[in-house]
């Protein structure tokens, strides 16, 4: 082999090893909304959907056509360390009709002498449920900001899409759990 020829493997191969690198580097930075966008997408890991008004409206015509068939919501509330502030349900559990619209209502205060923007991550469980639980508004679409000792009413509305009673995964749940943890935002 004549050093031209070895010169230029030497060269392919730094090029490609380097090509390599770039794409691994470009697809390390589109991992996480890449991933978010796949649970957005299929409800992977309990992640519920956006709807809107329109969809209600026709899951709620879906769901006439079903039977009017109820499930129980359980709502949990959650702050992470430090937050200073206090987050809760208004109400723990609620029944509702599969495919209509309900309410839940969430309380917040700033426990803390100093102003705070929060922002809530969530989740359903069980995970297969995640497809199936829509979210129309939500106060975790966006940063909330409360002042010191102020308190706050924040509402969610939703609806179970009534194509959950179609999935075999569904079969048995009884029971969806909606889950909300406030953390400080970041700046």
């Amino acid at each position: 082999m004549t050093t031209a020829t070895l010169e230029s493997r030497n060269l392919r191969t730094a090029i490609l090893a380097l090509l390599g690198a770039v794409a691994m580097l470009g697809l390390g930075y589109a991992a996480v909304p890449l991933y978010e966008l796949f649970c957005r997408v299929t409800g992977f890991g309990g992640t519920t959907q956006r709807a809107t008004e329109s969809d209600a409206a026709l899951a709620e015509r879906l769901a006439q056509s079903a039977g009017g068939k109820q499930i129980s919501i359980r709502f949990d509330g959650n702050v992470a360390a430090g937050l200073g502030w206090s987050f809760r349900p208004e109400q723990v559990t609620d029944t509702v009709t599969i495919g209509q619209r309900d309410m839940a209502i969430y309380l917040a205060r700033n426990d803390s002498d100093r102003p705070i923007t929060g922002t809530a991550t969530f989740n359903v469980e069980p995970e297969q449920a995640g497809a199936y639980f829509n979210k129309i508004q939500c106060f975790c679409f966006t940063e909330q900001t409360l002042q010191p000792g102020q308190a706050v009413r924040m509402p969610v509305l939703y609806f179970v899409d009534p194509k959950a009673l179609d999935d075999p995964n569904m079969e048995g749940v009884e029971q969806i759990t909606l889950s909300y943890t406030f953390h400080e935002a970041k700046e």
